[in-house]
């Protein structure tokens, strides 16, 4: 019985002791103190939910700075430093609140840009005070001392280093999401970019040789123009009077051009990339008709100074139908109506360098 009433002695006691923890830390020990500012931003955020207009805004512009005082004035009463350096903790935590207070927005609080200037306002929140003295209710600007101020442009520096280097990840991203052809490219000697297990499973090209593990892949959207395309093409020439076919043959560049601008538009309207592809025509005569060579050429950045374009043939010949027998050859038929077949190549042929000459 006694150890009963032991244990609930010593659990009131550690409620109790709990309870005054809490109270000190929620009750303002006055009116001037941090826990002032966070309470009047918490009901400063309250009333704008309530507002509208303009004077929604305001509340929530004075909730902002009322968090970010009430923050900045907790973390520095007792500050815990970042290891290795002087800059508190709470610099680093108020100055996520001032970045996202002020490039921050009501559809996507937290920015690219939020997080770029991060590290930097952080290190100026850190040397501010150090360009202040004084006491609550008198400051006067001072100077650093020179060992001072040492460390505050190498902490300074230091972080806007980083910043530097968050842009540029946020930059490389943009370019890969708008330019995803780039990822195509040989980055085996890149220092920035490398690729993931996922990326290393897509198909290579005929150029792979086990001496080099890191070569240029097929362009996904490359491969995708051409093969739109020759849909586009085969219905147009397919079963078609043959004079009226050699005519388009002989304008195939423009033909090529207006059915290619439609299928780059279509394929890659989402995407930065679509001005830097373009299709062009090869035409060459065989023995038995022609040779159609279908070319979507890249004329972005690539680590082969001559760039590359992709290639797919279609062999079209002409064959002779009449009322008697489906298909037939010329020679066979003496009421015929001649008309073009069309066959192109299933896959896509990566080719290095410039595009062959016309002619």
């Amino acid at each position: 019985m006694q150890t009963l009433f032991k244990d609930i002695f010593v659990f009131f006691n550690f409620f109790v002791g709990f309870y005054e923890e809490l109270r000190k830390f929620l009750v303002p020990p006055k009116a001037y103190s941090w826990q002032t500012f966070i309470y009047l931003s918490a009901f400063s955020w309250t009333l704008s939910f309530l507002a509208v207009g303009y004077v929604k805004s305001l509340i929530a512009f004075c909730g902002w700075l009322f968090l970010i005082a009430g923050t900045a004035w907790y973390t520095t009463d007792d500050p815990l430093r970042v290891p290795g350096t002087f800059m508190p903790v709470g610099a680093v935590i108020t100055g996520f609140l001032v970045s996202v207070f002020a490039f921050g927005n009501s559809e996507d609080v937290i920015t690219p840009r939020t997080i770029i200037l991060w590290p930097t306002i952080s290190a100026i929140i850190t040397a501010l005070p150090d360009f202040i003295e004084g006491t609550d209710t008198k400051t006067t600007a001072k100077i650093p001392k020179p060992e001072i101020r040492e460390k505050i442009i190498v902490l300074v520096a230091s972080c806007m280093l980083i910043s530097c280097w968050i842009q540029f990840y946020f930059v490389m991203d943009n370019w890969l999401t708008q330019y995803p052809t780039l990822l195509t490219d040989n980055f085996g000697r890149s220092t920035f970019v490398v690729r993931t297990a996922a990326q290393e499973t897509q198909p290579k090209t005929e150029t792979q040789t086990a001496k080099k593990p890191e070569v240029q892949k097929v362009p996904k959207n490359g491969v995708a123009i051409l093969d739109s395309l020759q849909i586009r093409v085969e219905k147009q020439l397919n079963k078609t009077p043959w004079s009226q076919v050699e005519r388009w043959l002989l304008d195939a560049t423009k033909e090529v051009n207006n059915l290619g601008n439609q299928v780059i538009n279509q394929q890659l309207g989402e995407y930065e990339e679509r001005k830097l592809w373009r299709v062009e025509p090869r035409v060459t005569n065989i023995k038995s008709g022609y040779t159609l060579d279908l070319l979507s050429i890249w004329d972005g950045p690539s680590s082969n100074p001559k760039g590359y374009y992709l290639q797919k043939s279609c062999r079209i010949e002409p064959i002779a139908v009449s009322t008697t027998t489906s298909r037939t050859t010329v020679s066979q038929v003496e009421d015929k109506n001649t008309v073009a077949e069309i066959e192109c190549d299933r896959l896509s042929k990566f080719m290095a360098g410039p595009p062959p000459a016309r002619r």
